[in-house]
C-alpha cells in the first residue's frame, strides 16, 4: 500500500506552500558528500550527464510522492543546474512547486570525490552578490525562498549590515528569506535571528541524535517562521546504514525501516513545517516517505532517549564522516 502523500501547508509567514516532507538536494548534486554510503548511491555513475539522469529520476518520484518542496544550494555541486533542467523538462509553474535556495558556500571540489577541498564558506555580501546571480541564472522567478548557508553566531553574518540589507531588498522584491544554521550553538542562532524580525523561515539539524535546537525551534515557530528540519537521518546514521542500533532494533519491532521510524519522530514535532530527505536515489527516497504512515513516533521518542549525544560530540562526529 502507497503511504499517504505529505501534507501540503505554509511555511510561516512566508505563505510559501510547501509540504510536510521535502527533498534536499546535497547528495544528489555532486559526486562525493558525507552521507553514509553515498558511494553506493553514485555507483551507477558518477559522471555529470549520468548524476543529471539521476537527479531527473529521483526529482519524478519525489513529484509523483507528492512532495512540492525542493531545496537546492549553490555549494551542492550541479544541483541547481539538474534542478532547472527538471523544471524546464516538466513544465513547472512557480505555483506548482517551491524551490529554496542557499548562497554561502562554494563548490570547489571540481567534481572529484578525493579533493583536498569539497567547498569554501564565505558569507560576505560580495559571494551573495555573486551567488544570487548564478542561482537567478539557472531558476529565475521559481526561486521562493533564499537562505544564509550555515550562519553562525561566530560568523558574524546576522550583524553584516551589507548583508541584512541586501537580503531585505530581495524580500521587498518577493522572495522569502531564511537561514540554516549549524554546530552546537544552534540554538543561539536561532534565538538571534528570530530576535532581528528579518526572516521568513529557518533551517536546522534537529535529529534523534542532536535535539538541542527544539526548544529554540519552537520559539521560532511560535514568532512566524517557516521551520525546515534538515538532516533528520544525521547523514545517513539513522538508516540500516546507519551506527545506531538500538534504533535498528526499535524500527524492527515496529516492522519499519530505521529511516522511517528516524524520520516519523522528527515530523512528529509541533514546530517542524518542513522535514527534508536527503535521499540519493529512488528507493531511499520510497522508503523515507513511508515515515508518512508510522504512528506513536513520540514513544520512540523518549524510547530513545539514552542515544542523545552532546551536542558538542554530535558536530564533532559529524566533522569526522569521510566524503566518498
Amino acid at each position: 500500500m502507497r503511504p499517504p502523500a505529505p501534507a501540503v501547508g505554509a511555511l510561516g509567514r512566508s505563505g510559501l506552500a510547501v509540504t510536510r516532507i521535502g527533498l534536499g538536494l546535497a547528495a544528489a548534486g555532486r559526486p562525493g558528500y558525507i552521507n553514509v554510503g553515498h558511494h553506493t548511491d553514485v555507483a551507477a555513475g558518477r559522471e555529470a550527464g549520468a548524476m543529471e539522469a539521476a537527479a531527473h529520476a529521483l526529482l519524478d518520484a519525489a513529484f509523483a510522492g507528492g512532495i512540492r518542496y525542493l531545496d537546492a544550494a549553490r555549494s551542492y555541486g550541479r544541483a541547481e543546474q539538474f534542478l532547472a533542467s527538471w523544471l524546464d523538462r516538466r513544465g513547472l509553474r512557480p505555483e506548482e512547486v517551491t524551490v529554496g535556495s542557499k548562497w554561502g558556500y562554494t563548490y570547489t571540489a571540481g567534481w572529484r570525490v578525493d579533493a583536498p577541498t569539497h567547498e569554501v564558506k564565505d558569507l560576505s555580501v560580495q559571494t551573495l552578490r555573486r551567488q544570487l546571480a548564478e542561482t537567478r541564472a539557472l531558476l529565475g522567478d521559481r526561486l521562493g525562498l533564499y537562505q544564509i548557508h550555515s550562519a553562525t553566531i561566530e560568523s558574524g553574518v546576522l550583524e553584516d549590515a551589507e548583508v541584512m540589507d541586501a537580503l531585505a531588498g530581495l524580500r521587498r522584491d518577493g522572495v522569502a528569506i531564511g537561514l540554516t544554521v549549524t554546530g552546537p550553538r544552534q540554538a543561539e542562532t536561532i534565538e538571534r535571528a528570530v530576535s532581528l524580525g528579518a526572516f521568513d523561515s529557518v533551517q536546522a539539524t534537529w535529529n534523534l541524535l542532536e535535539r538541542s535546537a527544539g526548544p529554540a525551534l519552537a520559539l521560532a515557530h511560535a514568532a512566524g517562521l517557516g521551520v525546515i528540519v534538515k538532516e533528520a537521518l544525521a547523514n545517513g546514521r539513522l538508516t540500516d546504514r546507519g551506527d545506531v542500533p538500538e534504533l535498528r532494533r526499535a524500527a524492527a519491532r515496529r516492522g519499519v525501516g530505521s529511516d522511517a521510524l528516524a524520520l516519523a519522530v522528527v515530523l512528529d514535532q509541533p514546530w517542524a513545517d518542513v522535514v527534508l530527505s536527503g535521499a540519493a536515489t529512488v528507493a531511499a527516497l520510497e522508503s523515507n516517505l513511508t515515515a508518512t504512515a508510522v504512528t506513536a513516533a513520540a514513544d520512540v521518542e523518549q524510547e530513545l532517549a539514552e542515544i542523545v549525544r552532546d551536542p558538542v560530540v554530535y558536530w564533532q562526529e559529524r566533522a569526522a564522516l569521510p566524503w566518498n
